[in-house]
């Protein structure tokens, strides 16, 4: 399992390194499904051509205690074997990565509905401000906290 928050010029990981490291788990032989997402930047927003996207947290450390507890949860929750989160900080672009997730569980359907929960929890529940910069102006929205 890999939980992680990254400055955006660290190191980089895939949802390929997360599928490997999810292969390695002692319980690949009880597995029957891998879902993923890679969510990215989107460079078209309504009234909007975002230019970049700055995205922050306050506490980097407390950020990844919480997705570490979502991730727990969500492990219990569906019966799932592992379960990595790389979320990424700081300056992107459009199609950059900004937040990846990978669910290994025995079956389709509850691996997909940890994926999904995973997902809308961080999304919401976890405290970041994301900064959409474009030449009408700065939006800027919170979540979480």
């Amino acid at each position: 399992m890999i939980v992680k928050v990254i400055e955006a010029k660290e190191d980089k990981i895939t949802i390929a390194d997360l599928i490997e490291d999810l292969k390695k788990s002692t319980k690949i032989d009880y597995s029957g499904a891998i879902f993923t997402f890679e969510g990215i930047v989107r460079g078209k927003e309504e009234n909007m051509n975002l230019e970049k996207l700055i995205l922050t947290t306050p506490d980097k450390e407390k950020t990844k205690s919480e997705i570490e507890k979502i991730v727990e949860n969500a492990k219990i929750k569906y019966n799932v074997h592992e379960i990595s989160v790389v979320h990424y900080i700081g300056e992107f672009y459009t199609g950059d990565m900004l937040f990846l997730v990978a669910v290994l569980g025995a079956h389709r359907g509850e691996t997909l509905d940890a994926l999904k929960e995973v997902i809308e929890t961080v999304k919401y529940d976890v405290e970041f401000k994301k900064e959409e910069i474009s030449k009408e102006g700065t939006k800027t929205i919170l979540a979480g906290g």
